[in-house]
């Protein structure tokens, strides 16, 4: 499908260059802000209070969220979970406080906002959070569904579950790339990929935005999405150097990436239309989580051009890595021609 055919190859490769070097020095400059600034890990990653709480009629999450994080326990994450009374809270490790006092005070600010009061119920239970009940009248506005201490053993487990998560795919990127067209493309695809993947990283180190499991899932996605952009444009590559024997490398690029734009501005553009809709629509919940994928697909597209195209052009790819030689192409004077072994 196409909207548009441009019908004059536009010569990318002839700004290469001034383009990788601009992509080197934004590289170079997420690097820095990662070992100088860091990641702002969430509470999957840190450790924390988790705690579920149910109430009687549909939550107001923008109201239980400014309800707890008015406590000062710092950053805090409130979603929906289930059904829309249902509401997950987590909250971050508090040196000077237990952790199950922090759960009871967060209960008793929700309760109040309820205009109920804590009553103790059920001491056979051995969580003190889990003894207080809210009541207002003769009905229970919140209950206390769950609490749950999630350690930092636990939390740096799941960092570094996260950190062999993306080394899986970008091996499996590269063996795929090297099976599926040749290795000068493979190392082209995941150099821009890990272009892709560090520049999101730089952004959130640099405004030390909140890093969550939702935003590693952003940035695995990137890579798949990344991946598939440059896959297409290393076919038309393929399939340009078998039709047209006369053009070089550089203007055979330049038609393969003029031919998708078409394809590309379809694609992209209805996906960072999804995308915009869950930063602009989606709550707090799914804000960062949009942001990295606005941020990948901007660069995905970048990237796939003026890195992983550009790259492959530097390698030296040639029709001979692509193309098996015809019959046309075979030196009549080869005394082992037509052989067969």
């Amino acid at each position: 499908m196409e909207f548009f055919r441009i019908q004059r190859d536009i010569p990318f490769m002839r700004h290469a260059l001034v383009f990788n070097v601009i992509s080197f020095l934004t590289f170079a400059a997420a690097v820095f802000f990662l070992l100088t600034r860091g990641l702002h890990l969430s509470i999957e990653f840190t450790g924390g209070t988790v705690l579920e709480v149910a109430y009687e009629q549909p939550a107001d999450i923008n109201k239980v969220r400014a309800g707890v994080e008015s406590m000062g326990f710092g950053e805090v994450q409130v979603q929906n979970f289930g059904t829309s009374r249902d509401v997950l809270i987590r909250l971050p490790i508090r040196g000077d406080m237990k952790q199950s006092d922090v759960a009871v005070r967060v209960f008793e600010k929700l309760c109040s906002a309820e205009s109920g009061k804590l009553e103790q119920r059920g001491a056979a239970q051995t969580d003190q959070a889990s003894r207080q009940a809210c009541v207002a009248g003769n009905v229970e506005p919140v209950k206390l569904s769950r609490t749950e201490f999630v350690g930092p053993a636990v939390g740096a487990e799941l960092y570094w579950d996260g950190l062999k998560a993306l080394a899986f795919v970008v091996l499996g990127i590269v063996l795929y790339l090297a099976f599926r067209f040749e290795w000068k493309f493979s190392i082209a695809a995941i150099v821009a990929n890990l272009h892709d993947v560090v520049i999101i990283l730089g952004f959130f180190a640099y405004f030390q935005w909140e890093f969550s499991l939702a935003v590693l899932a952003a940035v695995l996605a990137v890579l798949g999405y990344s991946v598939n952009e440059s896959v297409v444009i290393f076919d038309r590559i393929r399939e340009a150097f078998r039709r047209y024997r006369k053009m070089t490398t550089r203007e055979v690029i330049d038609h393969a990436i003029t031919s998708t734009m078409s394809r590309t501005i379809i694609t992209h553009g209805s996906t960072q239309m999804m995308v915009l809709a869950m930063l602009l629509f989606g709550g707090p919940t799914l804000h960062y989580f949009a942001i990295a994928l606005t941020i990948g697909i901007l660069f995905g597209i970048y990237s796939s051009v003026f890195v992983a195209a550009a790259i492959a052009m530097w390698l030296g790819v040639k029709r001979e890595d692509l193309v098996r030689a015809s019959g046309k192409d075979r030196d009549p004077n080869d005394p082992n021609a037509g052989a067969v072994v």
